[in-house]
């Protein structure tokens, strides 16, 4: 059984915390998104996403795909096609894209909270749009001004669906290794043979037309990742088959209704996008809005699966409260919330999956502002916070997401284990999301070794000025010291930590490969103690109905969750002593 209430109020209240009005609805591009126009938004996709797609959720999981080998045809569950059609007719495809090719121009904060609603009532469902999003976006900043006009309006409203065409089976992460080939024809365009594996929804009977970003080489590309190309590559050309087809389906843990698929090519017309040997500057842009968007799945089934629990704890009756005041003597048994411990986890849960969402809309606030601020350096010091922090929320959000579902999980009890609470489906769900848009060992690597070696360290010095600013702006204020002092603390910490494994990493370079994970967790650590932080802040100075509540929830976070920190730090110190010390034999079964 399925428990959903959409969180519009803890959405529309973190817009307030980050200064939506001020900062986004401002901006020229989003002079029609008010704060009432956003809620309006979000109460017509929850009531559409509720109606429409969390019935299908477990019946998809069930009833699965249907593939047909001999023509590659894929059949999607009951329904499924029915509530695609659905959401076109809403025009909720193309919440966040131009107006200019027929969507509804919004900003990308309002695609977020989208996302997470579609995500929690129908993960597999949500993955065909949010691949059609990453295509928009990459055809925007490099397509052709032909191809934009001839694909964009098709891909927006929904008509058309996408993919994005990476993974072979000899690469994965390592592209360089990619042997797909494409041949120059006189027209113009290329002739492309390969084979590709991992394609979400690379086959479906959702859409008419399904248009793949396809990387690939060139007859003259040069050797590794520098002579990879982008190109469209339409499964219908003028309504007649390109010789694109699905040639098989993976069998997966979750996602079942999500197809996965092998997509063989031979001879399939393709279109260059951009320059040629520069296709991974189209597929970067694809990757980094879904990166965003993988965080938030750890966010959309987090918060289903509390809800799901939090039903079952409100009926569940098993001993007695360790308070005798707290006893009903109307029952041979008391409520389960009486307990400390199925609390305890109840609010691991909360704590998180609220700073997680509020770590969103931080960042996805600041990508408004980075892609449409008339100031240069506004827009720069913007793009820096969504930049450092795009593999934080990809990786900490889907790792946390899976570890509260867990949690959820168990306070259920042998119930949550089964499939009539559902939430053993959002388990499997959720794991994937640990693994795909580049695994989060991987983001720790983009984190470690990429982004805080930017101008000497320039994205870091910019998240520290955000929490100097609110240090300042609130160090007369008494009431804010219970959590201005844990955000100091963490926030030293993180620098120091800093700097250690920079200085070891002069020494060792495997020290990176080795501490990049725990460190990446560290900086979520500090990351969400200063969204909780803004929060309290916000609740301190203004009348919120429920601040007391997230006040609550603040103290809890710092108290009962930010300890943990300490052990990644004492991780980060230990550098790579005790694991490049084995032989390759030693890791054999003893």
């Amino acid at each position: 059984m399925d428990y959903y209430k959409s969180p519009t109020k803890d959405m529309m209240f973190l817009l307030d915390v980050f200064d939506y009005e001020s900062r986004v609805s401002t901006l020229e591009a989003f002079a029609d998104y008010d704060k009432d126009m956003v809620g309006a938004i979000l109460d017509t996709a929850s009531a559409v996403c509720i109606d429409k797609l969390l019935p299908l959720n477990s019946v998809g999981d069930a009833e699965g795909l249907k593939w047909d080998p001999e023509t590659g045809d894929v059949t999607t569950p009951e329904g499924f096609k029915g509530a695609y059609a659905t959401l076109v007719e809403n025009g909720l495809l193309g919440v966040t894209c131009t107006p200019e090719y027929g969507g509804m121009g919004g900003p990308e904060v309002l695609g977020i909270y989208s996302s997470e609603i579609m995500i929690a009532t129908n993960k597999s469902f949500s993955m065909c749009p949010g691949l059609s999003r990453g295509l928009i976006d990459a055809l925007a900043a490099h397509g052709s001004d032909e191809q934009k006009e001839f694909y964009l309006p098709k891909l927006i409203s929904g008509e058309w669906s996408g993919t994005m065409c990476l993974t072979e089976p000899q690469c994965g992460t390592d592209l360089g290794l990619i042997r797909t080939k494409a041949i120059p024809q006189d027209d113009g365009s290329y002739k492309l043979t390969g084979t590709k594996i991992w394609i979400t929804f690379g086959e479906h009977d959702l859409a008419e037309n399904i248009i793949h970003l396809v990387l690939a080489r060139l007859p003259d590309a040069p050797e590794g990742i520098k002579g990879i190309s982008a190109f469209i590559v339409p499964k219908k050309i003028d309504g007649e088959l390109n010789n694109v087809k699905c040639t098989g389906l993976e069998h997966k843990m979750g996602i079942k209704a999500s197809p996965t698929c092998v997509i063989d090519m031979e001879d399939s017309t393709g279109f260059l996008v951009g320059t040629p040997h520069k296709g991974m500057r189209s597929m970067f842009v694809m990757m980094n809005a879904a990166r965003l968007h993988v965080g938030v799945e750890g966010i959309a089934l987090g918060s289903i699966a509390y809800q799901t629990a939090l039903a079952f704890a409100k009926d569940r009756r098993q001993m007695r409260a360790i308070d005798p005041a707290k006893q009903d003597q109307n029952a041979a048994a008391d409520n389960i919330l009486v307990h400390p411990d199925v609390r305890r986890m109840l609010l691991n849960v909360k704590a998180t999956t609220e700073g997680l969402r509020a770590l969103g809309a931080w960042i996805s606030m600041e990508y408004d502002v980075a892609h449409h601020h008339p100031d240069a350096d506004t827009r720069k010091a913007a793009d820096d916070i969504v930049a450092l922090l795009t593999p934080v929320i990809k990786s900490y959000g889907s790792e946390q997401g899976f570890l509260n579902i867990s949690e959820a999980m168990q306070v259920c009890g042998g119930a949550g284990y089964t499939t009539d609470w559902n939430i053993e489906q959002y388990m499997r769900d959720e794991r994937i999301a640990l693994i795909y848009e580049g695994t989060n060992h991987i983001q720790a690597l983009d984190l470690v070794g990429r982004k805080l070696r930017i101008d000497s360290g320039r994205l870091l010095r910019t998240f520290q000025g955000r929490i100097s600013e609110l240090i300042v702006e609130s160090k007369d204020d008494e009431r804010m010291a219970e959590f201005l002092t844990p955000l100091k603390t963490i926030s030293k910490k993180l620098v120091g930590a800093t700097m250690e494994m920079g200085g070891a990493a002069m020494e060792d370079p495997e020290v990176v490969g080795a501490v990049a994970s725990p460190y990446l967790n560290l900086f979520a650590m500090c990351a969400l103690t200063y969204v909780w932080a803004k929060q309290a802040h916000y609740v301190l100075n203004n009348d919120v109905p429920f601040g007391e509540t997230k006040l609550k929830t603040a103290r809890y976070f710092n108290t009962k969750i930010l300890p943990q920190a300490e052990t990644l730090i004492a991780t980060i110190a230990t550098g790579k002593s005790n694991i490049m010390d084995f032989d390759i034999e030693e890791l054999e079964v003893i």
